[in-house]
């Protein structure tokens, strides 16, 4: 469906995209997650035909975006970053505004407005004007435009940046209907949350490349040396006779009644470790344990928090 190969896009000094190559099945729903500034907008602005781009190729349905770009525009509706709208329009009229651009018209055109406020939870304040409207209102009229011509791919960028919780779940649910529907979908992030909620292949970016990629699962097998539990007992245990108990793990011990297991799916592994100690006669008095995610993850492999930029 969407494939890049080896693409560039350098503004001066600056690396933009760095021989950036990715491949996007039909009716995916895919996570772009990185800082700002890590290439997510300028890859967005590629994949749409809005940014030329220095060296590779971009193919949509085996089409090149060099030679192709009017047909694979209609392919493609975008939900920038910033708000698209007119605060002095009503929504209703903001859509209809940009559905003309779309070359809708006449009964299609109201049609395609009404289902699409519907479909956003608006319908009922389509005559309000956007300065009514609260921040996360604004947010999925923004959306409603994208989607005004039932494209077959929507690329999103950062569309809850600044909403209120409720609105952003909002956002989330219906997402993840447009995706049933065979929509095929490219969302960028820096939340951490959010691409783990809704993507089940993630590429992680910073500095214009891509560091990672795959299923969450692939990507925290990353990190699977790292996973660990602690776990702390009432009295005193002998270290050495865990060291024999315990072979396939590798164990730390902090001090004489704490001790770190550490090991491939080791939180899977934790009924049968704690069945092990209970038969040693051994109290446990605490257990903690972390479940691997993409912030530890992008710590990993940048050495810093993703939103330290």
């Amino acid at each position: 469906m969407i494939e890049l190969k080896d693409v560039s896009k350098n503004y001066g000094e600056i690396k933009a995209l760095q021989n950036v190559s990715l491949k996007i099945e039909k009716g995916e729903l895919f996570g772009l997650l990185g800082p700002n500034g890590a290439g997510k907008t300028t890859m967005i602005n590629v994949i749409n035909t809005f940014l030329p781009f220095d060296n590779g190729d971009v193919f949509i349905n085996n089409l090149s975006i060099k030679d192709n770009q009017r047909e694979i525009k209609q392919k493609i509706g975008i939900i920038p970053q910033e708000i698209a709208l007119y605060e002095e329009l009503s929504a209703y009229e903001n859509l209809k505004f940009w559905g003309e651009i779309y070359e809708l018209s006449g009964k299609d055109l109201k049609n395609r407005c009404n289902d699409i406020l519907k479909l956003v939870g608006l319908y009922d304040r389509r005559n309000d004007t956007l300065k009514k409207y609260s921040g996360g209102m604004k947010r999925r009229i923004n959306i409603a435009a994208g989607l005004l011509h039932n494209p077959e791919i929507i690329l999103m960028d950062e569309p809850t940046v600044g909403v209120d919780p409720q609105s952003r779940n909002f956002i989330f649910g219906m997402i993840e209907h447009l995706n049933t529907t065979g929509k095929t979908i490219i969302y960028t992030t820096h939340y951490m949350e959010e691409a783990e909620r809704l993507c089940k292949r993630i590429a992680i970016m910073d500095h214009g490349k891509i560091i990672a990629s795959g299923t969450k699962e692939e990507l925290f097998k990353l990190l699977e040396e790292e996973n660990n539990i602690t776990i702390i007992f009432k009295n005193d245990f002998d270290f050495e006779n865990f060291q024999i108990t315990f072979s396939k793990y590798q164990l730390t011990q902090v001090d004489d009644k704490t001790i770190i297991f550490s090991g491939s799916n080791i939180i899977e592994n934790l009924s049968e470790i704690i069945l092990i100690i209970k038969k040693m006669e051994i109290e446990i008095k605490e257990i903690d344990f972390a479940k691997p995610n993409l912030e530890k993850l992008f710590l990993k492999l940048t050495g810093r928090e993703l939103r330290d930029e």
